[in-house]
């Protein structure tokens, strides 16, 4: 029997070769497939468990799972898992349901969703209100049945996304390391974990970390990963996850999973010269306003992260698109991330924005001379090593207003603090450093590149930070930038991103209306109506 099978084995093993020799599989790719290939195999094999339910038997309904569970400060996000082509669920379909114990047939506590977004990476996130901890939280289909409930993790220590660069680094963006805002880590210290099921170490590849700073992490990507279709399957529900682990500690929790691949550029010239980013959180009312303002003065594609709102900003959104901005939302459910997502937007833009500009919606650029936004940002950034524009900022205030201004931000606050504010950037994207770090306000550059300070007279933002208490008590919900205190917390009461006066209670001061109001400028108004207002009815394009 033995003289029988090695003659079989090497025959084997000679057409192996000789075929990986055609493929162009090379003796580094063989070496690594036998440092990996164990784990890889696994990978390639093992799928997920199959989905079951609590009760109910609809045949479609099986077709259906929660994949993902996070706990937020005041909602529980539930990630259901969809086969292509399935109908999605409405916030009508289905209740957020409160078990005592994981395989409970009947839930302890319904409540109705408090929202539902569609477009998460093929995904639907259901958001749930935060009930007594202990609660496992999961979802009945009305008429049925209820999903199976997964583990649920804290949205504060956790990897919630990975992307794949153009140098083949994954990009992992984490909460829960802590580290010190502004500054680059050792990335000794750090390793990453590949795998379908982080809890197996035999599911799981390893690898290096080639950077680490403030919340994101640059993996070196396993080559078993990279020639494996496995983690870039066009089904994105079974991509695999990636994950960061502190040597000597423990893995951190992670949904984070490779959905995409970003492919070099192929244009010797981008399609956009100007592109905004922002975050954003409830604003749907003054989107059209903000976009059109810009798309007038040159914009040419927006980039938006929903974080978390529930005013129907896709509508907002698909009725700007149809007027053909060019426009796409991200749905960004991770709070106090605002650096983090703009680290991902850079990522995204850069292969079809020359510059991009990182401000907020209650933010507008000002041409005080009438200029474009295209000419300014030609004559500032002469020559090649000019990679950021730091424009400075306006703060506006109420200017007397008690109720938001019927035409508009632009045309209704006119009244604002004679100090420049601190710079927001205007960049462009390829010479970001590879840490990916940034201040909300600026990034760090490539050795090699530089920054311009922009002279106001050109060109300046007005920040529109002090609106009617109306708008402005939004902020007091939650900030979204990791580095900044929420208002009500007592900790940095000094800084400037705190409302000067105001201490931290979202309590209305009876002089609000009067407050911040130092300098009458009403540059960017009259410019706004002389260009948008209708002649015939004297409305604003934006005005219901």
């Amino acid at each position: 029997m033995k003289d029988r099978k090695k003659p079989g084995f090497f025959r084997v093993l000679f057409w192996c070769t000789l075929l990986l020799f055609f493929s162009g599989f090379t003796l580094s790719h063989l070496r690594l497939y036998f440092q990996e290939g164990f784990q890889l195999r696994l990978l390639s094999t093992w799928r997920p468990p199959a989905m079951e339910v609590i009760s109910g038997d609809s045949a479609s309904f099986l077709t259906i799972s929660v994949q993902e569970t996070v706990i937020f400060p005041d909602q529980v996000l539930v990630f259901l898992k969809y086969p292509p082509s399935t109908r999605l669920f409405t916030i009508n379909d289905i209740d957020c349901v409160y078990l005592l114990v994981p395989n409970s047939s009947e839930p302890h506590l319904k409540l109705h969703p408090v929202w539902i977004d569609d477009q998460y990476f093929g995904h639907q996130i259901i958001r749930c209100p935060l009930q007594t901890h202990g609660r496992i939280v999961s979802i009945e289909v009305k008429s049925s049945g209820s999903l199976v409930p997964k583990p649920a993790y804290r949205w504060d220590s956790l990897a919630y996304e990975a992307i794949l660069d153009r140098d083949n680094t994954t990009v992992v963006f984490v909460k829960g390391l802590n580290l010190r805002s502004g500054k680059v880590s050792d990335p000794s210290k750090f390793e990453c974990i590949f795998g379908w099921d982080l809890r197996k170490p035999k599911f799981v590849v390893r690898s290096h970390v080639v950077t680490v700073a403030q919340e994101i992490v640059r993996c070196k990507t396993p080559p078993s990963i990279l020639n494996s279709d496995q983690g870039f399957d066009t089904n994105i529900n079974d991509s695999i996850k990636v994950s960061v682990r502190v040597v000597g500690r423990q893995t951190l929790k992670s949904v984070a999973r490779l959905k995409h691949r970003l492919e070099p550029a192929t244009l010797s010239k981008k399609r956009h010269e100007m592109c905004i980013c922002t975050m954003l959180r409830n604003q749907a009312r003054f989107l059209h306003e903000w976009v059109m303002y810009h798309g007038h003065i040159g914009v040419e594609r927006w980039f938006i992260y929903d974080n978390n709102s529930d005013d129907d900003i896709e509508d907002v959104i698909e009725t700007l698109v149809s007027k053909n901005y060019n426009i796409t939302r991200y749905v960004w459910p991770w709070i106090k991330t605002q650096e983090a997502g703009f680290s991902h937007c850079a990522l995204q833009a850069s292969d079809s924005c020359e510059w991009v500009g990182f401000i907020d919606v209650d933010e507008f650029f000002h041409l005080p001379l009438g200029l474009s936004l295209h000419d300014v940002i030609k004559k500032q950034s002469r020559g090649s090593e000019v990679a950021e524009l730091r424009v400075p900022c306006h703060s506006f205030g109420p200017s007397g207003l008690k109720k938001v201004p019927v035409k508009g931000v632009t045309v209704g606050y006119t009244c604002r603090l004679s100090g420049m504010e601190r710079h927001k950037s205007i960049v462009r994207p390829e010479a970001l450093n590879s840490t990916l770090i940034n201040l909300v306000h600026h990034f760090h550059l490539k050795a090699g590149f530089r920054s311009v300070n922009v002279n106001g007279n050109r060109l300046v933002i007005n920040h529109y930070k002090y609106q009617v208490w109306e708008v402005f008590k939004e902020k007091f919900y939650r900030r979204v930038a990791a580095y900044v205190s929420d208002w009500q917390h007592k900790r940095n009461v000094g800084s400037k991103d705190r409302a000067p006066g105001l201490g931290t209670k979202a309590v209305e001061p009876p002089d609000w209306s009067t407050r911040f109001c130092e300098v009458r400028d009403s540059g960017l108004k009259e410019r706004v109506l002389k260009t948008f207002t209708d002649k015939k009815t004297g409305r604003m394009p934006w005005q219901n």
